[in-house]
């Protein structure tokens, strides 16, 4: 029987001990019965990931440095820059909860994808918010076919994984995004952060022909984070996919695709807490950590999951929410 929040207040519970699920969240595996404001969910494969496998481990890695976010029975966690604490509510009241991972079938990647849309729309079905935990960057397609309200993707990466259908190849973490711009819910398309030498004049030509919005590092430097947010409508439904390559390569050494010349954690966060102001942040997904190329501490592992939480903390913090969790009590 899982423990409640106050049970878990009682205990030590160090960084290293028990069930790692995301932020120490109780488990619920029946989806059906799922009582959650924000529903955690992994999809541990890499099956799309052509050059180096590893990210399948993503998301245990990603729950495991989560705990040291929940030790001692903590709600919330608190920031010593703006002074204040946040998901104290959520935390306390188990409104965050884990709902284990996607049923992934090595080699069938039609069927794992099948099982990711099947989650994800149970977890929209019970009026909880999906965060998905990856996982290769192929995943973030199966997720967003999974909504059916209509929403604007704003998309984190290096690269444009915008690559053609060729030689038989569609659900490589090259071509996630490909899929989702036509996807008749999608109201548009905003790439961050792209650099990467890798990327090719045909994928930039039709995103960009495809009427998506393309950033790369430079005009991300000059607009600043805002401008990013307002790629979509003010009080939009948003879908945030962000791929752990957006850091700049020393940052991230658990990344196969890492690149030089990204953003820092700064930039990230801040680009994060303005989407999270502006729009209505219905879902997102952090991919691309490969524990097998990380260095001991994880650290590559650790700021996702920094990044997860503090995500979380700034869309929890918003009006809205607060309005419609009232509203839900």
């Amino acid at each position: 029987m899982t423990m409640t929040f106050e049970q878990r207040r009682n205990r030590v519970d160090s960084a290293y001990s028990g069930i790692p699920t995301f932020l120490r969240a109780p488990i619920c595996t029946e989806l059906d019965k799922l009582d959650a404001d924000i529903a955690i969910m992994g999809v541990p494969t890499d099956d799309g990931s052509p050059f180096m496998a590893g990210s399948r481990f993503g998301p245990r890695a990603l729950r495991e440095h989560s705990l040291r976010f929940a030790g001692g029975g903590r709600g919330g966690y608190y920031d010593p820059e703006t002074r204040r604490n946040y998901l104290v509510h959520e935390m306390e009241n188990d409104r965050i909860i884990d709902t284990g991972d996607a049923d992934c079938m090595p080699t069938n990647v039609k069927g794992t994808f099948d099982n990711i849309t099947s989650m994800t729309r149970a977890i929209l079905d019970r009026g909880a918010m999906p965060v998905i935990l990856g996982g290769d960057h192929a995943i973030t397609y199966p997720v967003v076919r999974a909504f059916t309200e209509q929403l604007y993707v704003i998309h984190f990466d290096a690269h444009l994984d915008y690559a053609p259908f060729v030689h038989d190849l569609r659900f490589t973490n090259g071509h996630a995004f490909r899929h989702i711009s036509p996807m008749p819910h999608v109201e548009g398309l905003a790439q961050v952060g792209i650099r990467s030498l890798r990327n090719t004049q045909t994928m930039m030509d039709d995103s960009l022909a495809d009427g998506n919005k393309v950033v790369t590092m430079s005009e991300f430097h000059a607009g600043g984070p805002q401008a990013i947010a307002e790629t979509a409508p003010k009080g939009a439904n948003c879908y945030v996919s962000i791929d752990v390559d957006v850091l700049d390569m020393p940052l991230v050494p658990g990344c196969v695709s890492a690149e030089p010349n990204g953003m820092t954690y700064a930039e990230l966060r801040d680009t994060l807490a303005a989407i999270a102001a502006h729009t209505n942040v219905i879902g997102f997904d952090f991919v691309e950590v490969n524990p097998q190329l990380d260095v001991g501490t994880g650290v590559t592992a650790y700021l996702g999951a920094h990044t997860v939480v503090e995500f979380l903390g700034q869309i929890c913090d918003q009006p809205g929410w607060v309005e419609r969790r009232e509203a839900r009590a």
